[in-house]
């Protein structure tokens, strides 16, 4: 089969298409041949090896993880004989981040909790923009406790969390203000955000509001900035950004949250089948949809890598398989 191998950190130069033997399902374990599949940040990490404390859980001097590739959707050609949640010819979807990676190839075998029943009113493109993306949403909104009523702010709204948070968000009946620049306005506003700030235009540090619940997605803004935008007994999760910001948020985040009662926090998102079950409901009553910035194929996943590295998606990266 084809598959994209990597045997070296570095950039998206190091990224060979090869042929290599199709895998053989386990008994646990099922055949998903991979229709498509999506970028995340993970992706980024796991090529460049970058930030260095990663490479404990994936390889020190080299990648452990032979073909990358996390979040897929496909179908199921065979199953293992304890196999019993899926049947040949289903549709899937899943993350396998934390089952050995490997979903830019035509074929892989993922035991049954990496994946679950794609939603039927979803492509497989689509549904292959989903799993890592949102469930990384879905557990920072309730690390920070989300309830309904709730005012809730978004920094960072544009990208493959950021949409999937909004929608997310407004399933939970709350009120949304969303951070984007000036190109990205109009795509917040469709997804159900009440309010949109163009950090462009203005200054999230000058905003007058406080919110029960902010999420930190992307760019940079001081820790003491989201301390002040905190509502008493509020809660603050980052989930990405600077290599300044994720040090504020694992330092100083646990003392504000000592000296005060404010939650300071951040998040390691983690593959987790019950979550993605919740979200493919939300899906298919219609309450979240995913955003596709751009379609690649296999063969162009080093322009797809250079191009999601810039930081400028409008939601979710898709490779084609």
């Amino acid at each position: 089969m084809k598959a994209i191998l990597t045997k070296e950190y570095g950039t998206p130069d190091v990224l060979e298409l090869g042929e290599v033997d199709k895998p053989m399902e386990k008994d646990n374990e099922v055949l998903v041949r991979v229709k498509a599949a999506s970028l995340n940040y993970g992706n980024v990490v796991l090529l460049s090896g970058k930030p260095f404390l990663a490479r404990m859980a994936f390889g020190l001097f080299k990648p452990k993880f032979a073909i990358p590739g996390g979040d897929i959707a496909g179908v199921v050609e065979a199953t293992g004989k304890n196999a019993t949640q899926f049947q040949p010819g289903d549709e899937v979807f899943g993350d396998l981040s934390a089952f050995g990676w490997g979903g830019f190839a035509e074929y892989v075998a993922v035991p049954e909790q990496a994946i679950v029943h794609k939603p039927t009113n979803l492509t497989f493109e689509q549904a292959a923009s989903v799993p890592m993306a949102a469930v990384t949403a879905l557990q920072a909104l309730q690390k920070g406790k989300i309830n309904s009523g709730q005012k809730i702010l978004i920094n960072g709204a544009s990208g493959g969390v950021g949409t999937f948070a909004i929608q997310i968000a407004k399933a939970y009946d709350t009120e949304v203000t969303a951070v984007c620049s000036t190109r990205n306005i109009e795509t917040a506003c469709s997804l159900g955000a009440n309010y949109v700030i163009d950090y462009t235009e203005e200054d999230v540090s000058e905003l007058e509001d406080r919110f029960d619940l902010i999420l930190a997605v992307n760019g940079y803004s001081p820790i003491s900035v989201y301390n002040r935008l905190l509502k008493s007994n509020g809660s603050y999760v980052m989930i990405g950004g600077s290599q300044a910001q994720m040090v504020q948020a694992m330092f100083i985040g646990p003392l504000i949250s000592l000296t005060n009662n404010k939650s300071m926090k951040n998040i390691l998102q983690r593959a987790n089948q019950n979550d993605l079950l919740f979200l493919k409901e939300l899906i298919e009553a219609n309450k979240v949809k995913p955003v596709i910035d751009r379609t690649y194929t296999l063969r162009e996943l080093k322009e797809a890598f250079n191009y999601f590295e810039q930081g400028h998606a409008q939601g979710k990266v898709v490779i084609t398989i």
